[in-house]
């Protein structure tokens, strides 16, 4: 979930939360967050699979602004994930 320039909030499902948030923070998301920037990364959650992600996203969507406000405090301070590693080529041995 993002937090807006105005305060309103958008919500959205994706596989790499970092990379959908600095791709709406360039101005290439969403049209709603296009016209609002900057935006600020206040809730995620991870689920299962993409079928039950959209779930969980339309189920968020259809919350008052209240409740979805209520979601964002009850949850812990977000921390940075730790950084991906690269898969590198295994080194051959001679």
């Amino acid at each position: 979930m993002l937090r807006c320039r105005d305060g309103s909030l958008y919500t959205g499902a994706t596989n790499d939360v970092e990379r959908r948030v600095a791709t709406h923070g360039r101005g290439r998301g969403a049209a709603y967050t296009r016209a609002r920037l900057p935006v600020t990364l206040v809730w995620s959650e991870t689920v299962g699979d993409r079928g039950a992600a959209l779930r969980r996203e339309a189920a968020i969507k259809r919350l008052s602004r209240g409740d979805k406000l209520l979601l964002v405090a009850a949850s812990p301070p977000r921390r940075k994930p730790p950084a991906r590693r690269r898969k590198t080529p295994a080194r051959r041995r001679e």
